[in-house]
């Protein structure tokens, strides 16, 4: 199988998203820029998925010459999710880019601070600070269309097929977003408050998805703008990482290159 150099990779899917870079990395904290070339790459589902929800990122990652492991979140709790994160972590032979989608950011918010974790990378995530309310923070912002079509049972939460397809997995086709939501992954109701956050002390990048119809759009570039992240931003619903993973693969392959 050929491998995809690094530069050869920067090319890859042009023209596939539109994209727009921004961020500021001279304001970032002192000392946070400074990273190693890195060949981990730790990819974190968030709720209403499993790690198959990264099938279309992880093989371009591959291609690129990156090992990647994808957690499989229980999301019975944040502290079994960090648990699972955190045995990936420990499982990586080297430096590692963590990386998340929704949910999960609050999952590396926590875990992020293991020491072979160089950077953080947030795809239309949640970036909660230490002890935050995260229903709180997004009550300060209009709310996204698929909370109409949020489930409660037994201590978990879901989405109702409606909103699986219309709000949580807009622009993936029919059929593929049904074979996702057969794989939906249910969220403990349990408040998932984090005691740290790993962005404080490590560079981040984020991804925004700009037709984000289950974390509004504004809460995302308010998050990115609070950790002073390196920002994308994508023409995407909240599954970028299905529907543009050459852009997801991009910005986390610019996360792991050496500066």
């Amino acid at each position: 199988m050929m491998v995809i150099s690094r530069r050869q990779f920067s090319a890859l899917g042009a023209g596939a998203a539109a994209v727009t870079l921004s961020g500021a990395p001279a304001a970032r904290a002192a000392g946070r820029d400074r990273r190693p070339a890195v060949r981990n790459v730790v990819l974190v589902h968030g709720a209403y998925a499993d790690g198959s929800s990264w099938s279309k990122v992880i093989p371009l990652l591959q291609a690129a010459g990156m090992n990647v492991v994808a957690v499989q979140n229980p999301l019975t709790s944040l502290s079994d999710d960090v648990a699972a994160t955190d045995f990936a972590l420990a499982r990586q032979d080297g430096p590692t880019v963590l990386v998340a989608h929704s949910y999960g950011g609050t999952v590396i918010s926590q875990a992020g601070l293991a020491p072979n974790v160089t950077g953080l990378v947030y795809v239309a995530a949640r970036a909660p600070e230490a002890g935050e309310d995260f229903a709180a923070l997004s009550a300060k912002f209009p709310p996204p269309p698929v909370n109409s079509g949020i489930v409660t049972s037994r201590g978990f939460k879901f989405l109702n097929q409606e909103a699986f397809l219309r709000d949580f997995a807009n622009g993936v086709p029919r059929k593929e977003a049904l074979e996702l939501y057969a794989v939906q992954g249910p969220l403990s109701t349990a408040p998932p408050t984090t005691s740290v956050a790993a962005w404080h002390r490590k560079p981040t990048w984020y991804a925004v998805s700009k037709d984000d119809r289950t974390i509004n759009p504004e809460l995302e570039r308010f998050m990115a703008r609070r950790m002073k992240a390196t920002t994308v931003e994508v023409d995407a619903g909240h599954l970028s990482l299905v529907t543009h993973p050459e852009a997801i693969s991009r910005l986390i392959m610019q996360a792991a290159a050496p500066n």
